[in-house]
């Protein structure tokens, strides 16, 4: 990979930028406590809640109803989920629930995020390729202090990934041919599908993305253009 052919690089936010699984149990943590129910395990409910992201998207995917925001799609997930652990969610103030769902916008970067986001933006535009929407990339990305040059929300492409217009949409948006971009992930299948629009690869495990039990995801699984350790290592192989 050359600094005269890649112009940006685009992140994977969920797992590869951000440890979401920590955060929304720290969040789900608080709301259990307050309801008397430690009996909880506050990880088990982030982890029912994350396994509803993909089936939600799913059917906006296949066009069963029209695109809508992720933060909406948590919301109406979170309601699903809360019968499983013994909530009525009609029970429950739709303040309080609003405020849980927003635990998404205030996840923690992993610990060499910040720093090589940063070594990076130096010579290239750095910005997120996330199913998140807009808003949810700007509250994140202003708590964690994400150094992004520009906030692309799923929204703006109006597809969730993997389907191409997600990643070629947001090639076009900064101006882009598809492989002057560079594609940044935890995930093998957002690699593959982005390589599969033209656009150059870069893998980064994130190992405990899913707890101490991940089974997947843990080793690149095709020969990306790059592999790296962490960000600070992707910044490295670029010499910047």
């Amino acid at each position: 990979m050359s600094l005269k052919t890649i112009k940006a690089m685009l992140f994977d936010v969920f797992g590869t930028v951000v440890d979401w699984r920590s955060g929304v149990a720290r969040e789900a943590g608080a709301f259990l406590s307050r309801h008397g129910r430690q009996d909880i395990d506050p990880l088990a409910f982030a982890d029912a809640w994350r396994a509803l992201y993909v089936p939600a998207m799913a059917k906006v995917r296949d066009g069963t109803r029209p695109f809508t925001p992720l933060d909406r799609l948590h919301r109406e997930n979170l309601e699903a989920v809360l019968p499983h652990f013994g909530f009525d969610p009609a029970a429950l103030p739709v303040s309080e629930l609003d405020d849980l769902n927003l635990a998404w916008h205030r996840l923690d970067p992993w610990p060499d995020s910040i720093s090589g986001l940063s070594r990076l933006k130096k010579g290239l535009i750095i910005a997120p390729l996330s199913n998140g929407n807009v808003r949810l990339m700007v509250d994140m990305a202003k708590r964690a202090g994400l150094p992004w040059d520009a906030i692309l929300g799923a929204e703006v492409a109006q597809a969730y990934k993997p389907q191409p217009q997600a990643y070629l949409r947001t090639a076009e948006i900064l101006m882009l041919k598809p492989q002057e971009v560079c594609m940044v992930a935890a995930h093998n299948n957002d690699l593959a599908a982005a390589r599969a629009c033209g656009l150059q690869t870069a893998f980064v495990a994130r190992v405990k993305e899913h707890g101490p039990g991940q089974t997947t995801d843990l080793t690149p699984e095709q020969d990306w253009d790059v592999i790296a350790e962490d960000f600070n290592a992707l910044a490295a192989c670029l010499e910047l």
